[in-house]
């Protein structure tokens, strides 16, 4: 074993290293806000008022409601209420006047009560999964262990392509494994159910719910959206819950001188059958005096509604509580890569991810916070015999957070283990895996193409509505199919109108007639590739000259900040935009001390990558150390509020499904100034 000091030296082996760094870890705890009870059904209109082009519905609050019971009752989530209602956030109070986006809302019979459920479906065979943005026909199969084939024989259209809001049918999985947490089926909330009606359908208790769904709250607790059930066998059949109208407790009796079961069935309002049926050993002629009998007493149907309504509201106080997020005085990190592996040359992106790694753990050392950590070499890609076996050691498993794994086999090894020990898992790289899909521990940094491709449209969308878009075609590239179909479908439904134009040796004469002077003319080529953008900015050099009324733009991709300096040129010329997930400001001096400083460490410059793993490591410690450092071990609680001044990176994590985990959806939409030598990255990812 070899020890390693923060320090101007680089030196591993394959041992562990370990490093302990800092002094002091300051920890908030996000506390929950509210309590929650029933509202009332509402039949008459409310008073509707306009501000700032919003229009709300004015509500005047009841006595012993919650914002849980106003969020239901108008089918708005409760951060719409608290964005319009800021005072809300410290509970409510009777006549208080709260403010009801209406176009956002559809009124209806509150749906706290099972009474006011839908007819039930039955989710015994199949249920229902609605599109969300990014995911595939192949990520929805992943997400319910399903197959591709499945899905299509399920739906059939589904083989030409699937879009955001549509409802598919999905197979419910039968389940051949014996390993108990791996034995789920999923269930399709219906409009009106409850979190109590779903765990009494399944003669489950509410936490159970929760914990096999660890993104469920009052926002995602909706009509529409799917959940997780444990704890079933694959033959078992359920019936949906729908509230007892009739309902029976047993109550004791001691038998009296001459009482009779004639007798007791007249007081008790019971037949002599069931009071037989609950007390087997009793004899029809006789009853001892001094005997102790079992009565089953029927309870009136408005004491069960009462009972249903008082589990219903304990039930859903769950999906307001807030984890426990323990603060920790020291933060152990695992840091567990294939750093001798040199297939492909990876063991050397490996070591320069992990250097900057080191250089976040130094500034966060500057600034008080404590670390250990925990570094392993884990053997080759292909073999996971070794991390299967560090994986087993008391160290392993006292950490808070593990950051590594490079093939699909040693990621899914990891993520067993950060399920099985509720260990936080980063995935630091790009990776095929869909581990996150299915382990609400995972936070997946790299973003994968789905979700990128979407948020980059959606960023165009918003950016360029009011722009006139000319998509440019080159003939046998197809590299950006996927997006500019998105992107297509996007403007179409925003109704911005596009025009398409082939790429040739004389692009300025096809792109001439479909050029405006009364919006920026925004042209996006179909591929990313260099040869057609080079084209595409030769032609648009006459064009520029000759017709200065028109104000033209490029928009493209990630790749098209790795060529060279002539492209950069041309870049300002036009006013090119494009989006990526990670941009370096070289001119920035928080990136020219980092260079300096790992220089300085390493006696060497950062590898020319895109990109570069260095800044990868020094941002991915940085974010996560100090989402512990602030938030505590469950920092999830609180992703949204993490903000650090990352290097290269844009971080926003958004949790995939209800049980699964986190993806990054970061990105950056980058502008190269026209006329000038200014470039500007603003960070789109909320």
């Amino acid at each position: 074993m070899s020890k390693y000091l923060i320090g101007p030296t680089f030196k591993f082996d394959n041992m562990r290293n370990r490093h302990t760094v800092g002094v002091l870890l300051s920890v908030w705890i996000f506390l929950g806000l509210h309590s929650l009870t029933t509202l009332a059904a509402q039949n008459i209109p409310y008073e509707m008022v306009s501000l700032n082009g919003q229009t709300f519905y004015k509500y005047s609050v009841k006595s012993g409601e919650g914002l849980y019971a106003v969020s239901r009752a108008f089918s708005v989530p409760v951060s719409e209420l608290l964005k319009y209602n800021p005072a809300a956030k410290d509970g409510l109070k009777n006549g208080q006047e709260l403010l009801v986006p209406a176009n956002k809302t559809s009124l209806q019979t509150p749906v706290s009560s099972s009474s006011s459920q839908q007819a039930p479906v039955d989710q015994n065979n199949t249920f229902q999964h609605t599109v969300s943005r990014g995911e595939t026909v192949f990520s929805i199969a992943q997400m319910y262990n399903t197959s591709v084939t499945e899905i299509y024989r399920y739906n059939p259209g589904s083989q030409d392509k699937i879009v955001e809001g549509q409802v598919i049918v999905i197979p419910q999985r039968k389940i051949i494994s014996s390993v108990k947490e791996e034995n789920y089926r999923f269930h399709t909330i219906s409009a009106g159910e409850t979190l109590y009606a779903v765990s009494r359908t399944y003669k489950l208790k509410p936490e159970d719910v929760i914990v096999a769904n660890p993104g469920l709250s009052v926002e995602t607790f909706q009509a529409g959206k799917t959940i997780r059930i444990p704890f079933f066998e694959s033959n078992e059949i359920f019936t949906p819950y729908t509230g007892e109208v009739e309902q029976t407790k047993n109550v004791l009796h001691t038998v009296r001188r001459k009482e009779t079961l004639f007798s007791l069935a007249q007081k008790y309002d019971v037949s002599q059958d069931d009071i037989r049926k609950v007390n087997p050993s009793i004899s029809d002629s006789k009853l001892k005096t001094g005997m102790t009998l079992v009565i089953p007493v029927k309870v009136s149907p408005q004491s069960v509604a009462q009972n249903n309504l008082a589990q219903e509201s304990k039930a859903n106080l769950l999906l307001q509580q807030t984890k426990t997020s323990p603060s920790v005085d020291v933060i152990k990190v695992g840091f567990l890569m294939p750093f001798l592996d040199k297939s492909d040359n990876n063991h050397i992106r490996i070591q320069e991810y992990y250097e900057g790694f080191l250089m976040a753990l130094l500034k966060l050392k500057n600034e008080g916070l404590s670390i250990e950590l925990y570094t392993f070499d884990i053997g080759s890609v292909n073999d996971t015999k070794k991390l299967e076996s560090l994986l087993g050691t008391m160290e392993m498993q006292s950490l808070n957070l593990i950051i590594g794994g490079f093939s699909e086999k040693e990621i899914k090894v990891m993520s067993d283990f950060a399920k099985a020990q509720n260990i936080k898992y980063v995935i630091p790289l790009p990776t095929k895996s869909n581990e996150v899909l299915n382990n609400g521990q995972i936070y997946q940094v790299v973003t994968p193409q789905s979700y990128f491709y979407t948020k980059a449209s959606n960023v165009f969308v918003q950016a360029f509505k009011n722009a006139n878009v000319i998509i440019a075609s080159a003939k046998g590239e197809n590299d950006k199919d996927d997006f500019i179909g998105i992107l297509k479908n996007d403007l179409q439904q925003k109704k911005i109108k596009y025009s398409s134009v082939t790429v040739g040796d004389d692009f300025s004469t096809a792109v001439l007639p479909f050029l405006t002077q009364y919006k920026d003319n925004v042209i996006i080529p179909t591929t990313g590739k260099s040869a057609p953008l080079r084209k595409i900015i030769e032609g648009m050099v006459p064009v520029q000259r000759d017709h200065p009324e028109y104000v033209t733009r490029l928009f493209g991709y990630p790749e098209w900040q790795s060529y060279n300096s002539h492209f950069q040129t041309d870049y300002h010329q036009f006013g090119t935009y494009f989006y990526s997930y990670f941009f370096v400001d070289e001119k920035s001096s928080a990136v020219q001390n980092f260079n300096d400083d790992f220089k300085k460490w390493y006696k060497r410059t950062p590898l020319n990558t895109y990109p570069k793993y260095g800044m990868l490591g020094y941002d991915t410690a940085l974010f996560f150390l100090t989402a512990i450092r602030r938030y505590g071990v469950n920092f999830e609680e609180n992703i949204d509020q993490v903000n650090v001044n990352t290097l290269q990176f844009a971080f926003h994590f958004d949790r995939v499904n209800n049980w699964g985990g986190f993806i990054n959806t970061g990105l950056y939409l980058v502008c190269y100034e026209p006329d000038s030598e200014i470039i500007t990255k603003v960070d789109k990812s909320r």
